[in-house]
């Protein structure tokens, strides 16, 4: 038997250590909120992505009682990005979140189904995605969505 180490790269920031690209980005996030259903969980999540030519694509979480049929931001951002925007690949993505006292301190990471997502689309375009979580505490940045989903499965791992 052997092990296998896997070196996964998470910084952490404050955001006065962001460039301007990337505060922007957080705030287009950040904005997103007011744009989220959250009835149930009240729960708000904004997503904003940056695409190869620069446009800027919000996402925000949309809630239904039939609890499977919502969607999470970061799902919505690419859905939308993808259908009006074909060939651009996504460069980098924003995640904020808050609830009913305010944004959270912890930076907010995307759930299991939004990773598989988010890898596929930078597997798709052959080009790394910037994912950038914030909390009121600080920023935790990777440079690809495969370091959220080590050991991923791809369209690659069906051949």
């Amino acid at each position: 038997m052997k092990t296998i180490n896997l070196n996964i790269a998470i910084r952490y920031c404050q955001l006065d250590e962001l460039t301007g690209a990337d505060l922007e980005l957080i705030d287009h996030a950040m904005k997103a909120t007011d744009n989220a259903y959250a009835e149930y969980s009240h729960f708000y999540v904004g997503a904003a992505l940056r695409l190869a030519n620069g446009r800027i694509v919000i996402g925000a979480n949309q809630e239904n009682a039939a609890f499977p049929s919502g969607l999470c931001a970061e799902r919505t951002a690419v859905f939308s990005a993808q259908a009006n925007f074909p060939d651009q690949s996504i460069e980098s993505l924003a995640l904020v979140a808050c609830n009913d006292n305010g944004l959270i301190d912890n930076p907010v990471t995307p759930c299991g189904a939004c990773r598989q997502v988010l890898l596929g689309v930078e597997e798709r375009y052959a080009h790394p995605m910037r994912v950038l979580m914030y909390g009121k505490s600080g920023v935790y940045i990777v440079d690809s969505v495969k370091d959220l989903l080590p050991l991923s499965f791809v369209d690659s791992s069906m051949k």
